[in-house]
């Protein structure tokens, strides 16, 4: 596909964000991170719609914190029709990486991965889909 070159013009702050942005994720230039950005909001407003899609939800949490593993299977089970499997993965004494693979309309898999990251405790969480149908 060829490549187009356009212009743009951002304030000196959010110039400044993106060249972060660049470096703390590992982009070769500006433009790399620019695509990256664009092309991960359109697959997102994709996944507002009722197409079918398979994916994973990935939790980082305390496993110390008890109360985090019976929220996570609290909200699992309210979402068992989609829920396909749940893992954990105790990575050392402290944290543990919870794996939930998922399948079902896009907007009902954003909606139980948005419940799951938001659980007071959860370092790091991430959904990633795909299209099933």
């Amino acid at each position: 596909m060829a490549l187009k070159r356009f212009g743009v013009s951002l304030e000196d702050d959010l110039l400044e964000s993106l060249d972060n942005y660049v470096q703390e994720n590992g982009f070769s230039n500006r433009s790399q991170a620019i695509r990256f950005l664009v092309e991960k909001n359109v697959a997102e407003q994709k996944w507002q719609c009722n197409h079918i899609v398979a994916g994973t939800t990935i939790l980082m949490y305390d496993q110390k914190k008890k109360e985090i593993v019976s929220r996570i299977t609290d909200i699992e089970q309210q979402y068992q029709d989609a829920v396909l499997s749940s893992s954990q993965y105790y990575i050392n004494q402290n944290f543990c990486l919870h794996i939930v693979t998922v399948m079902g309309e896009a907007h009902r898999l954003t909606e139980l991965s948005d419940r799951l990251i938001a659980i007071r405790g959860i370092k790091h969480g991430k959904l990633v889909m795909s299209r099933a149908d």
